[in-house]
Protein backbone atom coordinates (compact mmCIF):
# COMPACT_ATOMS: atom_id res chain seq x y z
CA UNK A 1 0.00 0.00 0.00
CA UNK A 2 1.52 3.61 -0.95
CA UNK A 3 -0.13 6.55 0.97
CA UNK A 4 0.12 10.00 -1.27
CA UNK A 5 2.05 13.03 0.35
CA UNK A 6 -1.86 14.51 0.28
CA UNK A 7 -3.12 11.01 2.91
CA UNK A 8 0.14 11.51 4.81
CA UNK A 9 -0.79 15.65 5.59
CA UNK A 10 -4.06 13.93 6.53
CA UNK A 11 -2.81 11.41 8.79
CA UNK A 12 -0.75 14.31 10.23
CA UNK A 13 -3.30 16.80 11.20
CA UNK A 14 -5.77 14.07 12.24
CA UNK A 15 -3.13 13.16 14.57
CA UNK A 16 -2.41 16.13 15.81
CA UNK A 17 -5.94 17.53 16.15
CA UNK A 18 -6.57 14.30 18.63
CA UNK A 19 -3.52 15.23 20.67
CA UNK A 20 -4.50 19.41 20.67
CA UNK A 21 -8.18 19.07 20.87
CA UNK A 22 -8.79 21.10 17.58
CA UNK A 23 -10.22 20.55 14.58
CA UNK A 24 -8.44 18.51 12.14
CA UNK A 25 -9.10 21.77 9.44
CA UNK A 26 -7.41 23.89 12.28
CA UNK A 27 -4.16 22.40 11.65
CA UNK A 28 -1.97 23.37 8.63
CA UNK A 29 1.52 20.80 7.55
CA UNK A 30 4.20 21.33 5.04
CA UNK A 31 6.37 18.47 4.30
CA UNK A 32 9.91 18.41 3.48
CA UNK A 33 13.64 16.63 2.83
CA UNK A 34 16.78 17.65 3.05
CA UNK A 35 20.14 15.62 3.77
CA UNK A 36 20.70 16.95 6.48
CA UNK A 37 17.58 15.90 8.20
CA UNK A 38 15.82 13.76 6.13
CA UNK A 39 11.60 13.98 6.31
CA UNK A 40 10.65 16.67 8.58
CA UNK A 41 7.67 19.23 8.91
CA UNK A 42 5.95 22.30 10.01
CA UNK A 43 2.64 22.64 11.97
CA UNK A 44 0.58 25.05 12.20
CA UNK A 45 -1.98 25.37 14.75
CA UNK A 46 -3.71 28.30 16.14
CA UNK A 47 -1.23 30.41 15.29
CA UNK A 48 2.01 28.68 16.29
CA UNK A 49 4.59 26.44 14.67
CA UNK A 50 5.96 23.36 15.79
CA UNK A 51 8.49 20.92 13.91
CA UNK A 52 8.08 17.60 13.91
CA UNK A 53 10.75 14.80 12.58
CA UNK A 54 9.99 11.58 10.46
CA UNK A 55 9.29 9.31 13.80
CA UNK A 56 6.66 11.50 14.28
CA UNK A 57 5.38 11.85 10.81
CA UNK A 58 5.72 7.59 10.96
CA UNK A 59 3.48 7.73 14.10
CA UNK A 60 0.54 9.65 12.67
CA UNK A 61 0.86 7.38 9.98
CA UNK A 62 0.45 4.48 12.03
CA UNK A 63 -2.33 5.32 13.66
CA UNK A 64 -3.88 7.23 10.16
CA UNK A 65 -3.66 3.49 8.55
CA UNK A 66 -5.50 1.81 11.34
CA UNK A 67 -8.20 3.78 11.98
CA UNK A 68 -8.94 4.76 7.94
CA UNK A 69 -8.02 0.89 6.36
CA UNK A 70 -8.04 -1.60 9.86
CA UNK A 71 -4.19 -2.36 8.57
CA UNK A 72 -2.40 -2.53 12.28
CA UNK A 73 1.43 -1.21 10.48
CA UNK A 74 4.28 -0.74 12.81
CA UNK A 75 7.04 1.51 12.02
CA UNK A 76 9.57 -1.01 10.50
CA UNK A 77 6.68 -1.87 8.09
CA UNK A 78 6.45 2.08 7.22
CA UNK A 79 9.01 3.49 4.80
CA UNK A 80 9.03 7.08 3.46
CA UNK A 81 10.20 7.80 -0.06
CA UNK A 82 10.36 11.04 -2.66
CA UNK A 83 9.77 10.89 -5.73
CA UNK A 84 8.18 13.76 -7.03
CA UNK A 85 6.25 14.24 -3.70
CA UNK A 86 7.10 12.55 -0.11
CA UNK A 87 4.93 9.16 0.06
CA UNK A 88 4.65 6.57 2.72
CA UNK A 89 4.98 3.04 2.08
CA UNK A 90 3.53 0.63 3.85
CA UNK A 91 4.33 -3.61 3.91
CA UNK A 92 1.13 -5.34 4.79
CA UNK A 93 1.79 -7.92 7.24
CA UNK A 94 1.25 -11.40 5.50
CA UNK A 95 -2.49 -12.89 6.33
CA UNK A 96 -2.22 -16.10 9.39
CA UNK A 97 -4.34 -18.93 7.60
Amino acid sequence: MVLSMDEIINAICLHTAERTGVRPTDVQVELSWDEEYGYTGEIWVNGRSRYIVELNIIEAIMQYVYREYGIRAFRDDITLDLDEEITAIIQEPEQAY
